[in-house]
């Protein structure tokens, strides 16, 4: 059998697509089904490490299962990441209730997503871990397509859909 013949299976440097399921403790959180494949360029951190490293030799058509550990997901949860803010910096029209996901903006302007903890009399406690950060990440996946990468997606790192503006 000479190389040209020879299926093609994921690698670094070639454009996936891919459809998944993620279940966090036996219940679904996300799935391609609605939105379609994910597409992403392999090898370049678009997606988690653990995943992307499971990949690896898949041929299209073929499923696997993956399990991913916080280390080579979201991290484990981050004690530096939770934070009392004064309740002065919360415009009044929020909601301030235990669980409440907010996306605040840091001192430089950055956004952020968090999760309301408890409210204080003073100060409201947030959460700002991925909200996935210390949960063992279980995956279905099935390879959907695969192609080279074009040398402008791997200039870029990532890849480009048509009509992509640079």
């Amino acid at each position: 059998m000479s190389a040209d013949n020879k299926t093609k299976v994921v690698a670094d440097d070639m454009v996936i697509s891919l459809d998944y399921t993620l279940s966090v403790d036996g219940e679904v959180l996300d799935s391609s089904e609605d939105e379609g494949p994910i597409v992403f360029l392999q090898g370049h951190g678009n997606i988690i490490p653990g995943l992307e490293k499971e990949l690896v030799g898949l041929a299209v058509g073929e499923n696997k299962e993956v399990t991913v550990t916080p280390k080579d997901g979201y991290g484990e949860q981050d004690s530096e990441e939770i934070k009392d803010i004064p309740l002065s910096e919360f415009p009044e029209e929020i909601p301030l209730k235990d669980g409440i996901e907010l996306k605040v903006k840091d001192d430089e302007g950055v956004e952020m997503y968090g999760k309301i903890v408890s409210v204080g009399e003073e100060t409201v406690e947030m959460d700002f871990n991925h909200p996935l950060a210390g949960k063992t990440l279980q995956f279905s996946v099935k390879l959907i397509e695969l192609r080279d990468a074009t040398q402008e997606e791997l200039a870029h790192g990532h890849v480009h859909s048509p009509g992509h503006a640079h």
